[in-house]
């Protein structure tokens, strides 16, 4: 039997929130707009949306047009930001990436941009832990058809999404597997669903879920 465990980003395996409010503040600063600074609070209060949302939420002021050509000129650049200063890891990452490849193939699924995750696989060298991944900005699908497209295309007999919020829930409920809160990122959950109190605890949490 082949079981992975699909991974969100923003929230269960790293907080870039600091350093993404930093490199979209450089870019909003050097355009044409008067709008405001972006804050880390800013970028924690859309992390989870699609970039259309984001844009609508943070840059609703301008026209959709000038949005969306704004918020792709703020993505682009936070990759190469990402790319040199990274973000904040949670605890033991790696190390919990090595146990539980022992056991199971591991993805990551986003509704980020495309090349987000690549950027943080390439900045700390995990690309050998993760068979594949997915995004929003890639093929411009919701985050639960995304699921159910790398469940169907690596063939898994089993699989589970670690996500943080409401949405990471929703989106898993749509894909038709099984979901894990964790519970020490950016929101909660109305259902009653395992939780991780830390990123670490996934090892042990999986041996009671089979």
């Amino acid at each position: 039997m082949k079981k992975g465990i699909i991974f969100d980003m923003d929230g269960t395996l790293w907080d870039s929130s600091a350093n993404v409010a930093a490199s979209w503040t450089e870019i909003v600063r050097k355009s044409e707009y008067d709008l405001p600074d972006i804050t880390q609070e800013d970028v924690m209060g859309v992390m989870g949306l699609t970039m259309d949302r984001i844009a609508d939420k943070l840059f609703s002021s301008l026209s959709q047009k000038e949005r969306m050509e704004l918020l792709e000129q703020c993505c682009n650049y936070e990759n190469d930001y990402l790319l040199k200063h990274g973000g904040v890891l949670y605890p033991q990452l790696e190390k919990t990436f090595i146990r539980l490849k022992e056991k199971y193939h591991l993805y990551i699924v986003s509704n980020c941009q495309k090349g987000y995750i690549e950027t943080f696989l390439e900045h700390y060298s995990f690309g050998k832990y993760f068979d594949d991944i997915e995004c929003y900005g890639n093929n411009l699908k919701s985050k639960g058809d995304n699921i159910a497209l790398v469940v169907k295309r690596n063939k898994l007999d089993k699989s589970w999404y670690v996500g943080d919020i409401q949405g990471d829930y929703d989106a898993t409920m749509q894909a038709g597997i099984d979901f894990i809160h964790a519970a020490y990122g950016f929101g909660k959950i109305k259902q009653t669903v395992p939780e991780l109190a830390k990123f670490s605890d996934l090892p042990e949490l999986m041996e009671t879920l089979q």
